[in-house]
């Protein structure tokens, strides 16, 4: 009986987790159509979320580009089907790989710093300190955060695609043998409307993901500076897992 209600606790707990967190984005998204806007905030959180974010998903588009490449011809010359690579270089880019790595190289910038910070604020209880002065800690904190990040998302995961198929297109021309202006025609022969699309609405829904998770776990962290890190710890773990589940669901009902 005390395994069956161990099970039942965390079974409660896990509901109750989930509820709260469902009330709390309810929150955070009806708050931000309300006024008062901060658009300074904002602002800023562009910069931080997006701007500073480049350079590392760059770099990661860059090499996932080349070392994809390698990889698909390698498997392509088995069966005399090198011609393909550029079109499923650029395909593998747009639609899962250039959204997803860019997700979780984001969620472990991002989502660890929002959830530190809050973190911290919630703890010296200047979260608490807002609400004094009649400024609604949801709308203040959480909102900027939220679209900067839905923002942001689209814009780094084309400059993810387009760094990464230009890896693919330097480790093909320069090791693989290819011709550039091959390369490139089948590259742009290749390319539809829904592969990008497909990716970028991927991206936005990562966005929301990598705030939420990291606005959720600052607001509730507990217990000095240990509390902190395991928000901080908290967000990246769930940021990421949520994204890899979400990126299954939307490639179902994108590509089904």
């Amino acid at each position: 009986m005390n395994f069956l209600a161990s099970i039942g606790r965390m079974t409660l707990d896990f509901l109750r987790s989930v509820g709260a967190l469902f009330v709390f984005l309810g929150d955070a998204v009806v708050s931000i159509f309300l006024p008062p806007f901060y658009w300074s905030l904002l602002g800023k959180q562009l910069m931080r979320i997006g701007y500073f974010s480049l350079p590392v998903v760059g770099l990661t588009g860059f090499f996932t580009g080349g070392a994809l490449a390698l990889q698909i011809y390698s498997g392509a010359a088995r069966y005399g089907a090198e011609a393909f690579v550029p079109a499923v270089v650029m395909i593998g880019i747009c639609r899962e790989l250039g959204p997803v790595i860019a997700g979780l190289m984001v969620a472990g910038r991002a989502a660890a710093a929002i959830a530190a910070e809050l973190g911290t604020m919630k703890v010296t209880e200047q979260i608490d300190a807002l609400t004094t002065l009649a400024t609604n800690p949801v709308k203040y904190l959480v909102v900027p955060r939220l679209v900067a990040a839905v923002i942001s998302m689209p814009l780094l995961v084309a400059v993810a695609d387009s760094v990464g198929v230009f890896g693919g297109y330097i480790v093909s021309t320069g090791t693989l043998g290819f011709t550039g202006s091959i390369y490139i025609k089948n590259t742009v022969d290749a390319i539809a409307f829904n592969d990008v699309s497909s990716g970028l609405t991927k991206a936005a829904v990562f966005g929301f993901i990598i705030a939420a998770m990291g606005c959720y776990h600052g607001f509730h962290s507990k217990g000095g500076a240990q509390g902190v890190g395991a928000a901080t710890t908290s967000a990246v773990v769930t940021s990421s897992i949520l994204i890899l589940a979400a990126n299954y669901i939307l490639t179902k009902l994108l590509f089904e």
